[in-house]
């Protein structure tokens, strides 16, 4: 009788459970949804406005400089690393392969003899490095939906402090949404600004004429190609968490669906048992009365 009752109770927290992780499986979806609208509709102007910098790069020569291109001149030793995770879990593995790839970018920075300074966005990562006892120098929050406005003063920022010498290279480690069956985990330099753009637009075969002149234009164009590469990676963090979350619950809806077949088989043999037994001792004792 007690085992009856206990698969009971089993029975019931299982669909409990099976409810709760269909509904967040629901919720996942949707914001997947918006996130992958919102990351698709900035995806052609990151690209674009890399693709532009490349190109004027390429009619400003190879004697233009640029404090967001080169690295400072006195080198301090020091890099900045900025990883992303989500604040909330039940998504799967992807904070811990971010926080994996982030531990491993910083363990070949400090092998290689550089001071790394650590900043968080994602609460996620402000517990795991506080585990690990590793300093945490700023922590930030954007939450499911990263503002505009708040990425881009914080790459603000990251360019004043980078162009004072404070940091010799910047480093974002988030999770790049490739599809909806792909997220890779990606250690991504934001400064200096890399030049590989350059060839890009060097190989293209139209030829510009800039008014005002590259130089110019490119003033004004890398800080932007900053701010809308920091967003962009944001954008895809916040796809991939919702993608990881969703897949995560239909698999935990699944494992409670099956699992509560299993118990409710289990349930009927003890019945079932529980039956044939007080059968047995009604047709016993009415023998014995014989």
């Amino acid at each position: 009788m007690a085992q009856i009752r206990e698969l009971k109770k089993r029975m019931v927290a299982v669909r409990t459970i099976q409810r709760i992780t269909k509904t967040m499986q629901m919720i996942a979806t949707a914001k997947f949804t918006a996130a992958l609208a919102r990351a698709k509709a900035t995806r052609p102007y990151t690209d674009r406005i890399r693709g532009l910098v490349g190109e004027v790069a390429a009619a400003a020569g190879d004697d233009f400089s640029h404090p967001l291109m080169n690295a400072p001149a006195s080198p301090a030793k020091r890099e900045l690393v900025l990883v992303v995770t989500s604040d909330r879990g039940l998504c799967g593995a992807y904070n811990g392969n971010v926080l994996r790839k982030g531990a491993l970018a910083i363990r070949e920075l400090k092998a290689d003899g550089k001071d790394v300074i650590l900043e968080t966005a994602g609460k996620k990562a402000v517990a795991y490095f506080r585990f690990a006892k590793v300093d945490v120098a700023e922590k930030h929050t954007f939450g499911d939906k990263p503002q505009f406005a708040q990425v881009e003063a914080l790459a603000k920022r990251l360019m004043a402090e980078f162009s004072a010498g404070k940091y010799d290279a910047v480093h974002v480690v988030y999770m790049r949404f490739v599809s909806n069956s792909k997220q890779v985990p990606e250690v991504m330099q934001l400064l200096p600004l890399a030049a590989p753009a350059v060839t890009t637009a060097a190989s293209g075969a139209a030829n510009y004429e800039f008014s005002p002149s590259g130089p110019a234009l490119l003033a004004d164009l890398l800080p932007k190609s900053v701010v809308v590469s920091l967003f962009q990676a944001f954008n895809d963090a916040a796809v991939s968490e919702h993608v990881m979350r969703m897949v995560s619950m239909k698999a935990a809806t699944d494992n409670a669906a099956g699992l509560g077949r299993t118990i409710r088989r289990n349930f009927n043999r003890a019945r079932q048992a529980r039956i044939t037994t007080e059968l047995t001792e009604i047709v016993s004792g009415a023998a014995a009365l014989e």
